[in-house]
């Protein structure tokens, strides 16, 4: 009996084994240089989820503040020598910059160019499924992509490959100074930015191996995100068909300074971290060999105390960035990709009642006084908030669809009009979305976030929007592949300006055949305003 019992518990043992090298096998990319295994949950069990992938060299070293250099595959795999990498864990992120006045960041790690790919399980290479890269927010200065996971979009809709990117931040990723320019062997400007150009070119290299297609790639991104959006359908960088589509969500309407007018930040950063003195070589060699929390603490203290141009984010470089972005696309040079671009109801970066102090805040150089004009209000703080938050991002919205109607590119605008449950009030505020797309992420300083539980209408109300995102990515039109309970989403156009207000089924009802989305016509009064605000881009820079 003894000896029965014994074989039995052998013989499952082996099964087990053998059950779990076939399962695991089946979670094994093959990008030719290494082999990744994937994550597979009994959560998500559509989904095999490859975290944290470089796709370029480490920028460290004598490689800080300077663009990525393509990933040395021969280097990988001779490091890996045939090995399958464990790829079921988020990497470590980023820098973390400071996320407001009193927070702290410098958690994370400067070996941070990795893409986060999500798949369907049984994903063949080469199925030519449509693919999503989202490029995160925060202002430029935080943001953690596991924050902002993906397994639940693929678990609904097991019909595409999504990549999340990571990218420097702050003062890592955008230090400036003129001198870059005239001579790059000491650095390059705007090197975040280019982190992200190169994550899409490893994904025009690669992600055929986890089934994507590298012709079906729609870029994505909200606030920061949604700003690099926008900037990769003006910049001018590179020649190479990167994308097909692209989402900006809230789009971050900050300004894009000379590097001229970054020269005093720079100053004051290189001073702080104890490397003011000497030429700018003496001080940028400094900067390589110094620590990353001296540098961390460097550039949270220089945000926190100096005015006017004093965020690390984009800079004009006359290279990729020729002009800024607003007059670009008004004069139609932007690339040709279908679009969906929008903006929650109340966002706006600003606090305070006076709006003109508010608007030369965040653009130092802004002096007309027409662009606080604006329609009648109901109250002075719904005044203030309507025109910052038009400034800052929602006319982002109208100057784009408008602009891609006028040369005949499929645009659509929507209003996301659900408050965030969190935030205690009636209104929508800014990354009220995320919540929804996101399991309820609410994040926190240094990477950090926390997730909630959704009761049954958010459920629903999040998988509609859902829906609606990887129809656009799998066809470039949101209605084709919405769920059946969703209103049609119309195109916009300069005549009829259609939109769709995003909302949750009213209390109350059967959530899984109702939904709270409307279609609305975009008010001509908010039309005028973005008007007047598009006629200041010389001195908005935006």
């Amino acid at each position: 009996m003894l000896l029965s019992t014994f074989f039995i518990l052998a013989a499952s043992i082996a099964f087990q084994k053998l059950h779990f090298a076939s399962s695991a096998q089946e979670n094994v990319v093959d990008l030719g240089y290494a082999k990744y295994l994937g994550n597979r949950t009994t959560t998500w069990p559509n989904t095999v989820s490859f975290l944290g992938l470089p796709y370029a060299e480490p920028p460290v070293g004598e490689r800080r503040f300077r663009a990525p250099l393509p990933l040395n595959t021969a280097r990988v795999a001779q490091e890996t020598q045939g090995k399958v990498v464990d790829a079921r864990s988020y990497p470590n992120f980023c820098i973390q910059g400071a996320l407001g006045p009193g927070d702290h960041g410098g958690a994370g790690s400067e070996d941070c160019l990795k893409v986060n790919v999500y798949t369907p399980v049984g994903t063949k290479p080469n199925a030519k499924l449509p693919v999503l890269v989202y490029i995160h927010g925060g202002g430029y200065v935080f943001g953690n992509p596991a924050n902002w996971p993906f397994e639940h979009w693929i678990q609904q809709s097991p019909n595409v490959v999504i990549v999340s990117v990571y990218y420097r931040l702050s003062g890592f990723g955008f230090l400036a100074t003129p001198e870059f320019s005239t001579t790059p062997s000491l650095g390059d400007l705007n090197a975040g930015f280019h982190d992200q150009v190169e994550a899409l070119r490893w994904v025009q290299a690669h992600i055929g191996q986890f089934g994507g297609d590298p012709q079906k790639v729609t870029i994505n991104g909200q606030s920061a995100g949604g700003s690099s959006i926008e900037l990769h359908l003006v910049a001018s960088g590179g020649k190479e068909e990167l994308f097909r589509g692209a989402i900006a969500q809230s789009v971050y309407r900050t300004p894009l300074p000379t590097p001229e007018q970054q020269q005093p930040l720079f100053d004051a950063f290189a001073e702080r971290a104890g490397c003011g003195q000497g030429s700018l070589v003496d001080k940028m060699t400094c900067l390589r060999s110094a620590s990353i929390s001296a540098l961390a603490m460097a550039q949270d203290n220089v945000t926190a105390t100096l005015s006017g141009y004093n965020a690390f984010h984009p800079v004009l470089d006359n290279d990729l960035f020729i002009d800024f972005p607003t007059r670009l696309i008004q004069k139609g040079i932007f690339r040709r990709a279908a679009l969906i671009v929008g903006a929650t109801t109340n966002e706006s970066s600003s606090s305070g009642q006076d709006i003109s102090a508010a608007a030369k805040a965040f653009f130092p150089s802004i002096t007309d006084e027409g662009a606080y004009a604006g329609s009648s209000f109901a109250s002075d703080a719904l005044r203030f908030q309507t025109l910052t938050g038009d400034m800052t991002f929602r006319c982002a919205r109208m100057i784009m669809a408008s602009a891609w109607s006028a040369v005949g590119i499929n645009a659509w605008t929507y209003r996301y009009n659900q408050p965030d449950p969190a935030s205690q009030s009636t209104g929508t505020f800014h990354a009220a979305e995320n919540y929804m797309m996101f399991r309820g992420t609410h994040t926190g300083i240094n990477g950090t976030t926390t997730f909630s539980t959704f009761n049954p209408s958010e459920v629903a109300f999040s998988s509609e929007l859902i829906a609606y995102w990887l129809s656009f990515v799998r066809d470039l039109n949101p209605t084709t592949h919405k769920l059946s309970r969703a209103p049609a989403w119309a195109q916009y156009s300069a005549n009829t300006r259609n939109r769709i207000v995003l909302n949750e089924a009213p209390a109350g009802s059967d959530v899984n055949n109702v939904s709270g989305s409307h279609p609305e016509i975009e008010d001509e009064e908010d039309v005028a305003r973005c008007e007047v605000i598009a006629g200041l881009v010389a001195q908005m820079q935006d």
